[in-house]
């Protein structure tokens, strides 16, 4: 298995940030945290704003239009027009809800997923706008909103569909414990579906799996256990080891594995129980970024960590310490550099605090045979959250690499 690295800085252009809705509906509350190593615990909040006091001004919807996009029926034959409603981003984008069968033991509570979508991906007299698809998964603690990067997506010429996974997102909107999936998994069941949706419904012959973070390390794991269902996957800054010394990444994650056994909601490690990293107020309009998402349904603290979750998490990071064996071509992107808890909100705004950088680029070499690292100077944990100018290299990178490896 060997991973090449491309270097290559195309010129970039900036681009402008997305919008949301901003709700401030609160978490659900934790139950008391578990005396674990630290390091164990999710992204710590960002420090309280100034004018806390004050409510915020509220955000419009996303919008992103298709030129000369002309509304049509949204039910298919398969779905009916109950199953697809206009998404929370407005128009032109579709969310269709996708039934799942629930696992109490997997992801408790859960019964459905969300599939995203413009308006027009499915084209006219069966023939799709773009033959061509990229299929993106989220990460923990958060959902799709990044209608910049569906747009550059859309401009290389590839249809751009979102899952907002079971329990997360737009699927955990009223859910007793959002992101609470103790196997990853247990969605194979809704990526299963949206890519028949995606190759059979809509008609695309070529599809991308696009995964950022825990969404990286799923869309890995999935192209493993399912080969020639997708023709190529791009990584962004994915989680495929724990962030810690080597104590924690063994003796801690033994304890975890211990604890989610016979309390697998335990909360092993409280958001914002210390002031230990600034991702939220580095990136989100309300405290010192220039992005609106919707505070309910990627908060800041994020949801709770819990010990069936990071159980099933280590259990698949150490398949891909033994090799995936992924047939086909990978791009892994991450930032040249990480920052820890105690980064400044500039260096939190130019730098990975959430993940360890020369960790995605040991474990890389792990995932196939074929597999290209770029590093984007300045790229934050969601590379499609940069700064404009690394965000532009980093959809720039991703589009040169899928032109060449994609004929």
């Amino acid at each position: 298995m060997s991973a090449t690295s491309d270097q290559t800085s195309p010129e970039p252009t900036p681009t402008g940030p997305a919008t949301g809705d901003d709700s401030t509906s609160p978490a659900p509350a934790p139950s008391p945290p578990a005396k674990i190593p630290a390091g164990l615990g999710p992204v710590p909040p960002p420090p309280a704003p100034a004018d806390a006091a004050k409510p915020a001004a509220p955000a419009g919807p996303t919008r992103t239009t298709a030129p000369g996009a002309a509304p049509r029926t949204a039910g298919t034959a398969d779905a009916p027009d109950s199953a697809i409603t206009p998404d929370i981003l407005g128009e032109p984008w579709l969310a269709r809800r996708i039934p799942v069968t629930e696992s109490p033991t997997k992801a408790p509570g859960a019964d459905h997923a969300v599939l995203v979508y413009q308006r027009e991906a499915a084209g006219r007299a069966s023939r799709p706008r773009h033959s061509r698809a990229v299929l993106y998964l989220h990460g923990r603690s958060d959902y799709f909103f990044q209608s910049h990067l569906a747009q550059a997506y859309l401009d290389a010429g590839y249809e751009f569909y979102a899952l907002d996974l079971r329990s997360c997102g737009r699927a955990g909107v009223g859910h007793a414990s959002p992101h609470d999936v103790r196997d990853l998994r247990v969605h194979d069941e809704e990526i299963s579906e949206a890519l028949r949706i995606i190759r059979s419904e809509h008609g695309h012959d070529v599809v991308v799996l696009n995964g950022h973070s825990t969404g990286g390390l799923q869309a890995a794991i999935w192209a493993a256990d399912h080969p020639g269902t997708v023709d190529a996957v791009v990584l962004n800054s994915p989680w495929l080891d724990l962030r810690g010394s080597a104590l924690v990444r063994s003796y801690g994650s033994a304890l975890v594995d211990l604890i989610s056994r016979w309390d697998p909601e335990r909360v092993i490690s409280e958001p914002g129980s210390g002031a230990e990293d600034n991702y939220g107020a580095a990136l989100h309009r309300r405290w010192r970024g220039e992005w609106d998402w919707d505070l309910a349904l990627k908060p800041a603290p994020s949801f709770p960590v819990r010990a069936g979750f990071l159980a099933g998490i280590r259990r698949l990071q150490r398949e891909v310490h033994h090799g995936l064996g992924i047939r086909v071509p990978i791009l892994v992107c991450c930032s040249t550099v990480s920052n820890g808890a105690k980064a400044s909100l500039e260096e939190a705004q130019r730098s990975d605090v959430v993940l360890d950088v020369e960790q995605i680029i040991d474990r890389s070499q792990y995932l196939g045979d074929d597999v290209t690292v770029r590093q984007i100077p300045e790229g934050v944990h969601d590379l499609a959250l940069s700064g404009p100018l690394a965000r532009a290299e980093y959809l720039q990178a991703v589009m040169h690499w899928l032109d060449n490896r994609l004929h």
